[in-house]
């Protein structure tokens, strides 16, 4: 009954997220160009917009039940149920904002979603919460993330576009915020220090967001974040809370769902036109125009 009520909040918690990107999108494409450089001035820029707040607030709602349901059930099964966000995103995004996806976004968004159904279906045998992970271990992991966030956004815009490199170093913080959250919802008391790292992963994948949004499409930002959020603490649990791999059939399963994941990251990734920055007269005061 935990369980199953755990899945119930999850996805509830993924419909309500994947229409706050989508308000959020459609609020700060309109904007300005914002900079990680001026947070400050970003910041106000966001919260003049009535829009962007309502998504905000939606998507706050979402990851209040996203907690709820990570004290109920293991982070890889809760993540395993998330997943299928990237499949409601690209619903959203064909049928309420009329913009009609890629042939190359159709296939990504389809593979991904193979890809998280196989997930899905690996974790059918294995519901068990692992052992508790080591500060040690996580405090690794957290760093990792942070300096592999880092380096997509410094290295991966050529090759790929900026939108998708800030799409995948959102979610790649947002992952870390996810590890920190199971930290800070389970074991001791001592637990709750991991707020602190909960809140600053997720305010800065809010911002790398908020900037993705203005460079490109809601599916290939909010999209390729929501892979990497959900895939990265599936491998977490595994990794640092060692919940239970599955053995036979069902690991080969595992395994084929994260190339379909990677597989479909890959595609959704796939550099378009970008959006271009306003002419200079309409900049912010305080805003820089993004580079590349």
């Amino acid at each position: 009954m935990q369980i199953a009520l755990a899945l119930v909040l999850t996805i509830v918690s993924t419909c309500a997220l994947d229409l706050g990107y989508l308000l959020q999108h459609k609020a700060a494409s309109s904007l300005p160009r914002l900079s990680l450089r001026r947070p400050v001035a970003s910041l106000r820029s966001l919260l003049g917009e009535r829009q962007w707040l309502i998504g905000f607030g939606v998507q706050g709602g979402g990851f209040v039940l996203y907690v709820i349901a990570l004290a109920l059930a293991p982070l890889s099964l809760v993540q395993a149920t998330a997943a299928g966000g990237i499949g409601i995103l690209a619903i959203m995004v064909s049928r309420i904002t009329d913009v009609p996806l890629t042939r190359l976004e159709r296939v990504g968004a389809a593979v991904s979603v193979a890809g998280l159904a196989l997930l899905g279906i690996s974790l059918v045998s294995t519901h068990g919460e692992g052992s508790g992970a080591t500060y040690t271990w996580v405090g690794i992991w957290l760093a990792a993330s942070a300096a592999g966030a880092i380096l997509c956004i410094t290295f991966l815009a050529r090759p790929i576009g900026r939108a998708p490199a800030l799409g995948i170093a959102s979610g790649i913080l947002f992952a870390a915020g996810d590890v920190a959250t199971k930290m800070a919802v389970s074991g001791p008391v001592e637990n709750a220090a991991f707020l602190v790292c909960l809140i600053v992963f997720y305010a800065a994948g809010t911002a790398v967001l908020q900037a993705a949004f203005q460079r490109g499409g809601a599916l290939t930002t909010a999209g390729l974040s929501t892979l990497f959020t959900n895939a990265l603490p599936i491998a977490a649990g595994m990794v640092l809370f060692q919940e239970p791999f599955p053995s036979g059939w069902l690991g080969v399963v595992r395994v084929a769902a994260f190339a379909a994941v990677i597989a479909g990251a890959v595609l959704l990734a796939a550099r378009r036109k970008e959006v271009e920055p306003l002419p200079r007269g309409q900049e912010l005061s305080g805003f820089e125009p993004a580079a590349g």
